[in-house]
């Protein structure tokens, strides 16, 4: 009569298939009690119950890595496809700071942090910062080519108005909330708005 042999998982090891989220869940965690540069991979992978090797398979570096895990927090701008550019530019802010509240002094402390850590600045940037960047930019043009914006609007310095203004209000501890949301959407649309110039009613 022969043995059956079966292989045994250490149990204090994830499954490949909850590996990721735990590294996710992770990262979050650590980052939020200790700021990014208190967190080093060890203590991730530690924290996770996986080795090294287990997360550099999955994430190149550290900043890869958090900036997941915290775009995973944020979820997918809600964006609308179609409507008046005013109405979807405060949807999609009002959705952004409502995705903020829970994470707002982390991500304070991760911007901070990337001014001293080019990787992670670069993948802030690209990740996170310029793809929500250019969904401004897409209402704004599409404002335009509908009549709602005028032709010669500087759509560049409109988004980086409103990002400002928004970056600014998070930094220094600002209330994100749809009164906020309402009050930043409605001075950059006038901004920008197909409205009767000074110079034509002068005529």
């Amino acid at each position: 009569m022969t043995k059956m042999t079966t292989s045994t998982r250490s149990p204090g090891r994830p499954r490949d298939n909850k590996v990721g989220p735990s590294l996710l869940a992770a990262a979050r965690q650590l980052v939020l009690q200790h700021g990014y540069c208190g967190v080093s991979i060890q203590m991730i992978a530690t924290e996770a119950g996986v080795g090294r090797q287990t997360l550099y398979r999955r994430w190149p570096s550290k900043a890869e890595l958090v900036l997941a895990a915290f775009l995973e927090s944020a979820g997918d701008a809600d964006v609308l496809s179609d409507g008046r550019a005013e109405k979807r530019l405060l949807h999609f802010l009002v959705n952004v700071f409502r995705n903020l509240q829970q994470d707002g002094p982390a991500i304070r402390n991760l911007i901070a942090s990337a001014q001293d850590d080019p990787e992670f600045l670069k993948s802030f940037r690209a990740g996170f910062v310029e793809p929500r960047a250019e969904i401004v930019a897409t209402i704004f043009r599409d404002g335009i080519a509908n009549g709602e914006i005028l032709e010669d609007a500087d759509v560049e310095m409109a988004v980086a108005a409103f990002h400002g203004a928004f970056w600014y209000h998070l930094l220094l501890g600002g209330k994100l909330d749809a009164e906020f949301a309402q009050r930043l959407t409605r001075l950059i649309m006038k901004s920008i708005s197909k409205e009767p110039r000074e110079e034509e009613l002068l005529k």
